[in-house]
């Protein structure tokens, strides 16, 4: 039941490391839900306002355009301000999680505490939803 809801979402993971990377493209393609998978904010900006996906799992280290400036320009956009984020890295300091979270997202999940079967189920919960 949760399969259908869930099988025609599209999600983009933006994340620079690039084993990180496949094995969440990998993880959530099992679950059958298209993903794109870029490794700079630049492209995940433009793959995001091009592509409409129904949920961005973003880091905030990357090369190119940060995760924090992609996420400031995705909400300026018309549809970009209502797509829900997902922050998932390693960046733990405190005004960084205050500015994400001022600018607005669905979580904020440092890599280090999260197993990847949490993150795939905190994501699909999410997906469900929407």
């Amino acid at each position: 039941m949760a399969e259908q809801s869930i099988k025609n979402k599209i999600i983009l993971v933006a994340e620079n490391d690039r084993a990180m990377l496949r094995v969440l493209v990998d993880r959530f393609a099992e679950e059958r839900v298209s993903v794109l998978g870029v490794k700079n904010g630049e492209e995940g900006l433009k793959q995001s306002l091009g592509k409409h996906p129904d949920l961005i799992l973003l880091d905030l280290k990357m090369p190119k355009m940060n995760g924090l400036t992609m996420l400031e320009k995705l909400r300026a956009d018309k549809w970009g301000k209502d797509v829900p984020v997902i922050v998932l890295t390693n960046l733990s300091d405190t005004g960084t999680i205050a500015k994400v979270l001022k600018i607005g997202v669905y979580d904020f999940l440092i890599k280090t505490d999260w197993k990847l079967k949490d993150v795939v189920k905190k994501v699909k919960e999410k997906l469900e939803r929407e």
